[in-house]
């Protein structure tokens, strides 16, 4: 854990064509309006230092684009590199969450965010969910409702494939931020808990 009086969030993620990147920025947009600290980190070209910062993180948010029903390819690069850390133990009672996004509706997004989860309780973290009702599920929903998609395990995204990053939806965008919130209210309650308990 963090060893400053904020907890720190590290959003890890991966953006082939820019969309997942506006969702990256709108979940830590999200945690940094609660008062804790954020990081980003691109793990297509993260460094040794940014490897130290996740390694310090108090939460690691994951992040990638569905392709082919589950996470990018530079992600699961990124995941199977995280393995050392793995074998030392080092995101161990982590808090973690995890977001996608796809061209379909369902995109099968539910397996990426399956794999988040899978690759969280094989570090020994806590996994969040995103906590939040389904929208768009009446006659009376739209689809600019918040969690329009009706995900439950983390945040889904849907964006026209023939569009760029301005085409993420407002109404995923601002499930994003939801998501980021959340996680930094969870690390806070955790890091509160772990000092109580350590005193």
């Amino acid at each position: 854990m963090s060893s400053s009086d904020r907890p720190v969030v590290a959003i890890a993620f991966h953006s082939g064509y820019g969309h997942t990147a506006v969702l990256a920025e709108a979940v830590a947009r999200g945690a940094d309006e609660t008062g804790v600290q954020v990081v980003s980190i691109p793990v297509d070209t993260i460094t040794e230092e940014q490897w130290t910062q996740l390694d310090n993180a108090d939460a690691i948010i994951f992040g990638a684009p569905t392709y082919m029903g589950t996470a990018s390819a530079a992600f699961h690069a990124f995941a199977e590199a995280s393995s050392q850390r793995w074998a030392a133990q080092k995101w161990t009672d982590k808090i973690a969450a995890g977001f996608t996004n796809s061209g379909g509706k369902s995109g099968d997004k539910s397996s990426t965010l399956g794999y988040f989860a899978t690759l969280a309780a094989q570090h020994g973290m806590h996994w969040v969910n995103l906590g939040l009702l389904p929208g768009w599920g009446s006659t009376t929903g739209s689809e600019h409702d918040i969690n329009r998609l009706g995900y439950f395990l983390g945040a889904g995204a849907q964006t026209p494939t023939d569009t760029g990053p301005e085409g993420v939806h407002k109404a995923d965008i601002t499930t994003a931020e939801a998501l980021g919130a959340r996680v930094a209210r969870v690390a806070s309650i955790f890091e509160a808990g772990l000092t109580a308990v350590n005193a």
